[in-house]
């Protein structure tokens, strides 16, 4: 739709300052919210799938330019901007470093020099079969057919949203989402996104806030049926980001069940399924699985850029049993194709497992060290925010934190988060608020502790002195204004997601920590604005 409305403005240079998307049928979300500032004049030198391109952006693309100009370094430039934004894992570099430039590594086969398989090389892709057999707890082999490399996940989104959907057709996904899906599979498929809209209030059918339960599945899929919106496939992130949840069985086979019945691809994503840092979580991969509701229409991804931390490799992996999925992949590998040098060295990262004394390094020396980083960061960051008393969701997995910082909005609106968001950059500290996720409420943020302690000590020092600046303003606003009502978005004593303990089942509850009860009722008395509006003047 939004490519027709382009092409319908006219001729070259039109302006696109009224131009609107709607991603879901019923919800229009305003364009500028993903495009450059307003007056954005269309260029002559570019199609309108070309001018659409080159107005598209995140709702915070400013902030990662800023950071670009201006980065942290703790000599060079300490008064630089510290990125707790972007989804990276900045404690292992030494360990990756390590085993990147050993030996076996170092390789210029005549092979790796020349055209592969467009699949990958088979080396890899058996070697890929074999990581994830052992990882995922496979009940039985992983073939290598089955097995597509391409040079990330993003690439794997836009090649999957492209041979699964066609123009204009959709995709369901729940809210909050890692928001660079939404680039991935619209540019250059035009595929929609249906949005499941989660929310924090833990009600009858639910037993922790944003949760996914079948009953919002149906109803999105439903509402974008009756609007005459074709949905094709669904896609889950597990873990989750920005949420950290990681889903249990019996609510992948509740999700796999449901796209069963509605015949829709599901599209797993498990990019994070190595940084599950607590003995307490447990991941469970959809490939574990004893039986698949509908094999053919489930796909898996996964990548080593989050879990070896490796960002700038790129290199994502993609399996199905569908090999008409898996040759339509594959011919557009040769837009997102690996190097053949790069394929072997990820080849040789994999195999090591650890089923022998010599090929140990990935449990015994990596995942140990990384698992112990990830959880005293997460701990550091975490503890830091619960003696600001600010909520937030405690889970596992991943590099980030889901905060909720609602109290500090006094209207309680998206416009409002975005400010906050922009005073935290202009203190020098980039977070990740909510609109980049499409969550429903205003006022939540994703920040990533994954990286080392000075910078995460500066960071939450800038983060402390604008929550305490804003607090003071609220309270002298409300000083003014003493008969104000408080606002829907602010979070409160009565609000159910006041401080989350780490993801529990039920039947666990009775196991909650008294550290946690202790959490929930400081927070409860910081979060309270009881004593500010019952001073002992106004009882006098």
């Amino acid at each position: 739709q939004a490519l027709s409305e382009i092409e319908g403005m006219g001729g070259r240079g039109s302006n696109l300052q009224e131009m609107r998307v709607q991603p879901l049928a019923k919800r229009t979300v305003d364009m500028h919210g993903f495009c450059k500032p307003s007056g954005f004049q269309r260029s002559p030198y570019l199609s309108a799938r070309g001018n659409f391109a080159n107005i598209f952006q995140g709702p915070t693309e400013e902030g990662y330019k800023a950071y670009h100009a201006d980065k942290y370094d703790e000599d060079k430039n300490p008064n630089g901007i510290i990125n707790f934004g972007t989804s990276e894992n900045k404690l292992c570099f030494d360990l990756i470093s390590k085993r990147l430039t050993q030996a076996d590594m170092n390789v210029m086969d005549p092979s790796l020099l020349q055209y592969p398989d467009w699949k990958g090389h088979l080396f890899l892709r058996e070697e890929v079969a074999r990581f994830l057999t052992y990882y995922c707890k496979a009940p039985a082999p992983l073939k290598a057919e089955n097995v597509i490399v391409l040079n990330g996940c993003g690439s794997l989104f836009s090649a999957l949203a492209t041979v699964l959907c066609d123009s204009g057709e959709a995709v369901l996904i729940a809210t909050p989402f890692y928001g660079g899906i939404t680039q991935s599979i619209f540019l250059y498929g035009n595929v929609k996104l249906v949005y499941v809209y989660l929310d924090s209030k833990i009600t009858g059918t639910t037993t922790r806030p944003f949760q996914l339960t079948v009953e919002k599945l149906e109803k999105a899929l439903q509402d974008a049926r009756a609007e005459g919106v074709t949905v094709r496939a669904l896609i889950l992130l597990n873990p989750q980001n920005p949420l950290g949840d990681i889903y249990s069985l019996s609510e992948l086979r509740d999700y796999l069940e449901f796209a069963k019945r509605h015949e829709l691809h599901v599209i797993v994503d498990e990019i994070y399924m190595l940084s599950v840092f607590d003995e307490s979580a447990t991941f469970h991969s959809v490939l574990g699985m004893d039986r698949l509701p509908d094999p053919q229409r489930t796909h898996v991804m996964w990548g080593i850029t989050k879990d070896f931390a490796v960002s700038g490799i790129r290199f994502g992996t993609l399996y199905t049993e569908n090999q008409d999925v898996a040759n339509a992949v594959a011919s557009l590998c040769y837009f997102h194709g690996v190097c053949g040098p790069v394929q072997h060295q990820v080849a040789q990262l994999l195999r090591d497992r650890g089923e022998s004394v010599a090929l140990y390094w990935i449990n015994q020396v990596y995942l140990r060290a990384n698992h112990a980083r990830l959880k005293a960061a997460h701990t550091y960051v975490t503890d830091e925010l619960k003696t600001l008393g600010v909520p937030f969701l405690n889970r596992n997995a991943g590099f980030f934190v889901w905060i909720d910082f609602r109290k500090y909005l006094k209207t309680g609106t998206f416009e409002e988060e975005l400010l906050l968001w922009k005073r935290f950059l202009d203190n020098k500290v980039l977070l990740s608020c909510g609109k980049a996720f499409e969550c429903s409420e205003p006022g939540w943020f994703r920040i990533i502790f994954a990286d080392k302690t000075h910078r995460l000590q500066l960071g939450m020092q800038r983060i402390r002195k604008v929550l305490e600046e804003r607090e003071q303003e609220i309270l002298a606003e409300e000083k003014e204004q003493p008969c104000q009502s408080d606002q829907d978005g602010k979070a409160d004593s009565t609000d159910e997601v006041i401080f989350v303990s780490r993801h529990q089942d039920p039947t666990c509850a009775s196991s909650s920590s008294l550290g946690d009860l202790i959490g929930l009722l400081q927070q409860q008395m910081r979060s309270s604005d009881w004593l500010q509006k019952n001073t002992a003047e106004q009882f006098a």
